[in-house]
């Protein structure tokens, strides 16, 4: 029976010490939210008119911090850290938080060890790595004791989307969800995506604005029921899709997620453009979100000519650009030592990573301005007319060998050495379209 008594006092404990601590909670949140409201009323406001503060999640639940954690300080009675991480967003949202850990998102700050980060550093400095490209890719979050809420001035504040946390875990969920109002229609909006999803090498916002999709968007925003509760397309809104739509957010079959690569089947960022693993269902996955609207005629029609254009670009232009780069680079071509320090490295960098990201893009979305203007053409310009005759400057047998054989026996580039008659006469003929049969072939 002595067993039976002490385990009863042991939970008579437990619950006094449980009372205790919420009390102690309650009062650091009142605190919290007095002080707030005065210190920083924007920030109070947007809190109180949010789900959080309606649900009555205030500062203390996610900004509490435990003992032994790197940037966990003392603050009005309460030990907190200024830093909010999928780990403690997890602690509520362990979906969301598991998905995000296995996204293209959460994986974003790796950019540190890239070319991306390495021009960033060498060619401008570390402010402008700092500004540049940590505010979207997101950077290691440095401790520094001396500071008032212990995180570094150089690494704070931060909302890169794949943000470096003290506690081991990758990822901002404000970087979407912004601070305090943590909407979730703020996120399904394509502003949300567009302070990084823009530019001259990644420009999903611009090529979405041109699109049909943004089109309609814009003109019937009022339509979208963006404040809704549930939002599943087709059915609380059909007017027109969101980067969330196609990327994120629930059909009538498929259910919200967020690893934003799930419904991806090609992988646009490399030099040469490859198909991800398990790519089918992936495409399966996104023909769900197209089929709400079009037929399976239409969407099938899109993927065909999407995935021409995409194998277009990696056989005409960047394989072939690969391989003299590697000529170049075997053969110890270049002056400088130095990545970037010679003009053809820019040159073949652009070309895939800008011009050659656009292009693919253009036609990933339906934008065709970027497909052909911003995109094809600017490749096949830098190709023939900055590439090749960068590469015949360094005046090498081998690398020669290699453009000749290019130039006159690949029916994709023959035309550049061919009479513009014979070539319009081609064109009328449909032989030059037969050059390019097999890009239509289907896997």
């Amino acid at each position: 029976m002595k067993w039976v008594l002490w385990l009863t006092v042991l939970i008579l404990l437990s619950g006094a010490f449980t009372v205790s601590l919420a009390q102690n909670n309650a009062q650091v949140a009142g605190k919290c939210m007095t002080c707030h409201k005065e210190k920083s009323p924007g920030l109070y406001q947007q809190w109180f008119m949010s789900q959080h503060a309606m649900h009555k999640v205030t500062c203390i639940d996610c900004h509490g911090a435990q003992k032994g954690d790197k940037d966990g300080f003392m603050h009005e009675g309460g030990f907190i850290a200024t830093l909010v991480t999928p780990k403690d967003c997890g602690a509520c949202h362990q979906k969301e938080a598991t998905e995000v850990e296995n996204s293209y998102h959460a994986h974003a700050g790796e950019i540190l060890n890239s070319l991306d980060a390495y021009l960033a550093h060498v060619a401008g400095g570390e402010p402008a790595a700092i500004k540049g490209c940590e505010s979207c890719h997101g950077g290691k979050v440095q401790i520094d004791p001396s500071s008032p809420n212990m995180l570094s001035k150089k690494s704070w504040p931060n909302s890169g989307i794949g943000r470096l946390n003290p506690d081991g875990s990758k990822g901002s969920c404000n970087a979407c969800h912004t601070r305090h109002s943590f909407s979730a229609s703020q996120a399904r909006k394509p502003e949300s995506c567009s302070k990084c999803h823009l530019g001259p090498d990644h420009p999903q916002k611009e090529i979405y604005e041109e699109s049909k999709h943004g089109n309609a968007y814009y003109s019937h925003l009022n339509d979208m029921n963006i404040d809704s509760d549930r939002w599943i397309v087709g059915i609380d809104y059909f007017e027109a899709p969101t980067c969330a739509t196609c990327h994120m957010s629930a059909t009538a079959s498929t259910a919200v997620t967020h690893d934003v690569g799930e419904r991806i089947s090609w992988t646009l960022r490399p030099p040469v453009s490859k198909h991800k693993d398990n790519w089918q269902t992936k495409r399966a996955d996104m023909k769900t979100v197209c089929l709400t609207c079009h037929s399976s005629t239409f969407v099938d029609g899109h993927y065909y000519q999407f995935d021409a254009l995409v194998k277009l670009y990696n056989e005409k232009f960047a394989k072939p650009a690969g391989a003299i780069m590697k000529i170049v680079k075997e053969r110890k071509l270049m002056e400088n030592p130095a990545s970037f320090s010679n003009e053809i490295e820019w040159i073949y960098w652009e070309l895939w990573h800008h011009e050659g990201r656009r292009a693919r893009h253009g036609a990933a979305m339906m934008g065709p301005d970027y497909t052909w203007w911003h995109g094809i053409y600017d490749v096949a310009h830098a190709f023939y007319f900055k590439l090749l005759p960068e590469a015949r400057k360094f005046n090498d047998p081998e690398l020669n060998a290699y453009l000749d054989e290019l130039i006159k026996n690949n029916p994709m580039h023959e035309w550049i050495s061919t009479p513009t008659g014979d070539i319009k006469e081609k064109i009328r003929s449909g032989d030059m379209q037969k050059t390019y049969k097999d890009l239509f072939k289907q896997h």
